[in-house]
């Protein structure tokens, strides 16, 4: 497993982890109408702390001293998943754009602060599509051998 794969896999637990959080802290404001306990706290600030302990020490280690940095296949898997993430951006936030008026109506109003949590929502979707393409090419690669 090259650096591209185990980056694309921790980026894919991380990403799950971050999206499991806010759709805990939505669902705890606007359906439970309360703040989430603990965000004043020590302990997710620690945990930010650790996931980058652990991704530095995972993604410095190589398998041997002889594996290579990328070569060709890596570069256009990368510049593959770019362009698959670039689109997918550009259909979520015309998603974003089209789908309130439909939940609020057409006279209705969304307040500022919301706009914090699509933000996040697009960048996390986002993310998770980079690195589900990434995989999805090493996987296939994988196969045609």
């Amino acid at each position: 497993m090259n650096k591209t794969q185990k980056g694309a896999w921790f980026t894919l637990v991380v990403g799950l982890l971050c999206f499991a959080i806010i759709i805990y802290t939505v669902v705890k404001i606007f359906i439970l109408k309360s703040l989430p306990e603990g965000f004043g706290s020590f302990w997710p600030l620690a945990a930010v702390w650790l996931l980058i302990g652990t991704t530095i020490f995972f993604m410095r280690k190589k398998q041997s001293p002889v594996e290579v940095e990328s070569d060709e296949r890596d570069n256009l898997i990368k510049k593959r998943a770019v362009l698959v993430s670039f689109v997918s951006v550009w259909i979520l936030l015309a998603a974003v754009c089209i789908v309130p008026p439909f939940i609020v109506g057409q006279d209705g109003s969304i307040p500022v602060w919301i706009l914090s949590f699509i933000n996040v929502g697009v960048l996390l979707i986002t993310l998770l599509v980079h690195t589900v393409a990434v995989l999805v090419q090493y996987g296939w690669r994988g196969k045609e051998k």
